[in-house]
This record gives C-alpha cells, sequence and structure tokens, in this order.
C-alpha cells in the first residue's frame, strides 16, 4: 500500500473520523473505501457513455421490435 497525504478543513475531518468510527473503521480504511465507491462510480460512467457511443438507435428499434407484445405471464415482476 502506498501512503497519501490529504490536507482537509478540521469539521470536515471530524465528521469522517466520527463516521468511520460508528462503522466501526479506522479512518484510513473509512477514506480508502471512499475514494473506492469514488472511483466505481467515475469508471462506471465512462463505461457506460462508451457503450452508448457503440449502440445505435436503429440497433435500438430492431431489438425493442423483436420483443412480443404480450401480458406478462406474471403481472407482479413487472413494475408499471
Amino acid at each position: 500500500m502506498n501512503a497519501i497525504t490529504v490536507e482537509l478543513p478540521h469539521s470536515l475531518r471530524k465528521k469522517l473520523e466520527e463516521l468511520a468510527k460508528k462503522e466501526g473503521f479506522s479512518l484510513e480504511q473509512f477514506m480508502a473505501s471512499a475514494a473506492s465507491e469514488k472511483l466505481s462510480a467515475m469508471l462506471q460512467i465512462d463505461f457506460l457513455e462508451n457503450e452508448a457511443r457503440q449502440g445505435s438507435r436503429e440497433a435500438f428499434e430492431k431489438f425493442l421490435a423483436s420483443v412480443p407484445d404480450v401480458e406478462s405471464v406474471h403481472p407482479d415482476d413487472v413494475i408499471k
């Protein structure tokens, strides 16, 4: 693992320490988890944008046309 120094406002650090303690983590574990979650969210956006660029309206319409227009066998499985 590598160390990194981050300067934070005192009030932010205090809140982070409180939350970390409440959740049973060290501040370092909490910050690593938070950074990991943020990275994952940003990478997911990049992935979805890339997938969207590769698609086309024509392919989407073709896919939709292939889906049968029938009532669901299990109506509770469909959110209306």
